[in-house]
């Protein structure tokens, strides 16, 4: 489950109680969630407060939102126990099988971790913004090019950088009308984290894209949208965390062009009547 990943991946960052809290949840995950904060606190030897402060960790408001999102989780159809690596001889069908079911938990641990409200804030930044900078690295840098490809075809006014260098140019001509997305599966990129800093400086709307957990770049950001984090350490070339962030882009395209419809679609519609015009037959040449 993604929450109890991200919980086991962080263990060595909380703080000695929080440590005691999260070997309780991960010993014991079905029972926590029938627990009041109270009780849960009792019997992880700890306090009220540390409940909170642990739920504030991995960027939940408060217990009762953790709780019903962990309960979500453990109530969700089976899944692999774990992301399947690659093998060294695998036949050919059993690869087939392991890359889409470790696809398909992929998406569905990051469907479970999303939260709706900071969703539509995206949304809502996004229509706003005259201008939107896309930040990211190696295979972040792919998905920052994917959004920006959807983005130009409904008229936004888009760029994605790799270069660090061009990011923080971008970024320091960035507005208070604009706004600016960083990705990064660890959310530690140092480049990435950079350029999102100078974004937010110059009072640009800021939106993170990372895996769930504790990070630099989801803590700075206005709006921070999170991805499952099972796959951390596995020898598959980021390919579920790849697909995990484009799951994002997607929703936030889709919900971008859905919420204004009758704005963005005759922009999509011309796009592609443009593109099939001068693509679909040769262009006859003058005699």
């Amino acid at each position: 489950m993604s929450i109890l990943s991200a919980i086991r991946e962080n263990m060595d960052s909380l703080h000695p109680k929080e440590r005691e809290l999260a070997a309780f949840m991960l010993e014991q995950p079905r029972e926590a969630v029938q627990l009041s904060i109270t009780e849960l606190a009792r019997r992880a030897g700890g306090s009220t407060s540390t409940v909170s402060r642990f739920c504030r960790t991995f960027h939940f408001r408060n217990f009762p939102e953790f709780k019903r999102q962990l309960a979500a989780e453990l109530a969700g159809s089976p899944m692999p126990a774990q992301y399947q690596d690659i093998v060294a001889g695998n036949p050919l069908p059993d690869i087939v099988h392991a890359i889409t079911a470790n696809h398909l938990r992929s998406l569905a641990d990051t469907t479970r971790l999303f939260d709706l409200e900071q969703l539509r804030r995206a949304i809502g930044g996004l229509h706003r913004a005259a201008r939107i900078d896309l930040y990211g690295s190696g295979t972040s840098g792919l998905v920052a090019q994917d959004f920006w490809s959807k983005l130009i075809r409904i008229g936004k006014a888009a760029a994605a950088f790799s270069d660090p260098h061009m990011q923080l140019t971008s970024a320091s001509s960035l507005s208070p009308n604009d706004a600016a997305i960083g990705i990064s599966y660890s959310g530690e990129t140092p480049e990435t984290i950079h350029s999102l800093r100078s974004a937010a400086e110059r009072g640009a709307l800021t939106i993170s894209i990372t895996g769930f957990g504790t990070n630099t770049l989801a803590s700075m950001a206005d709006v921070s949208l999170f991805t499952s984090t099972a796959e951390a350490g596995m020898r598959r070339g980021d390919m579920a965390s790849r697909m995990a962030a484009l799951h994002v882009v997607d929703i936030l395209f889709t919900g971008l062009v859905s919420e204004h419809f009758d704005e963005y679609v005759p922009r999509l519609e011309r796009s592609f009547q443009t593109v099939r015009k001068y693509t679909s037959k040769k262009e006859k040449q003058p005699r």
